[in-house]
């Protein structure tokens, strides 16, 4: 996702990281990148960088943690801002120092594990498809990473919900609220392969309507039986990690933000705000949103190289 055109202020700020700092490219393009996603979730309170005041900074940090983003990666974050609201203060910009009060996130002694894109590609490339449910195990693990669901809404995910056509899936997560969550082409051409086996399966009374299907009752799969997936193919390609159905529902979040993607569009995609239909529709088009969360996730980029 590109940027938004460049901000003279960032401008002057990178120079004066590159010429007074003597910071490197690298290091100089990450603290521009983190910038700009505080910029972006600023601009969409209807605000401005030069008016944040400690409250804005309280509610960007707490919505990384709300997306699963680590604490070790969110006081990264506020250091950056914090390099750069005491540049406005030395250069005149502002009176008083909005983040001079905030304390850094607490970083525990469990680091909750987030897999690669390489791992995420290797996982699930590693499916069996000679098996029977090969196609429906790839299929699930897909639709995890790409839609960054939890394994409940995806183990309740019912055909009646998918509007493939219009690029999107309906999922009813936690106190019954509904969302609509962009799903990939990648996701979707996953998901159509399965179908075709799918048609095989008499499912039981009741679970017609359920999109991922035991091949052997025809009921609907439990929870149980989507970690028993995560954990044979990751133990299949040797990741000595602490890897679960929400392992995926992570890493989502963070590839998504690492490429750009708006903090709050990821908020809403994992179902984290509630947010009712209309205030969606008046903060963040639908449509908007979508290629903003397809364009930023890198499964999606590869697979689109992939098909040119």
């Amino acid at each position: 996702m590109e940027r938004s055109k460049k901000n003279p202020m960032i401008e002057r700020y990178k120079q004066y990281l590159r010429l007074e700092k003597s910071f490197s490219a690298n290091t100089l393009d990450a603290y521009c990148k983190d910038l700009y996603k505080l910029k972006a979730y600023i601009e969409a309170e209807g605000k401005d960088l030069l008016d944040v005041i400690p409250d804005d900074l309280h509610h960007f940090i707490a919505g990384l943690h709300d997306v699963g983003i680590h604490p070790r990666s969110q006081a990264r974050i506020l250091s950056g801002i914090r390099s750069f609201y005491r540049f406005l203060l030395l250069e005149d910009y502002i009176a008083s120092d909005p983040t001079e009060l905030i304390e850094n996130p607490r970083i525990g002694k469990h680091l909750p594990d987030v897999l690669s894109v390489e791992e995420i590609d290797a996982i699930i490339g590693s499916v069996d498809l000679s098996k029977v449910e090969g196609q429906r195990d790839r299929a699930i693990l897909e639709v995890l990473y790409s839609c960054g669901l939890r394994v409940s809404e995806l183990c309740n995910l019912r055909l009646s919900d998918l509007y493939l056509r219009e690029g999107f899936i309906r999922v009813l997560g936690k106190g019954n609220k509904q969302r609509l969550v962009p799903i990939s082409p990648r996701a979707i051409d996953e998901l159509q392969r399965y179908f075709e086996q799918r048609a095989n399966i008499v499912p039981k009374r009741n679970h017609e309507d359920y999109v991922f299907l035991s091949f052997r009752r025809g009921s609907k799969l439990s929870r149980i039986m989507v970690f028993h997936i995560v954990k044979v193919q990751t133990e299949a390609v040797g990741i000595h990690k602490t890897v679960s159905p929400h392992t995926f529902r992570h890493s989502f979040a963070t590839h998504l933000l690492e490429g750009g993607a708006h903090l709050r569009a990821i908020q809403i995609m994992l179902g984290h705000e509630s947010i009712t239909t209309t205030e969606i529709y008046s903060h963040i088009d639908t449509h908007r949103m979508r290629d903003e969360i397809i364009g930023c996730h890198p499964r999606n980029i590869k697979f689109g190289k992939e098909q040119r």
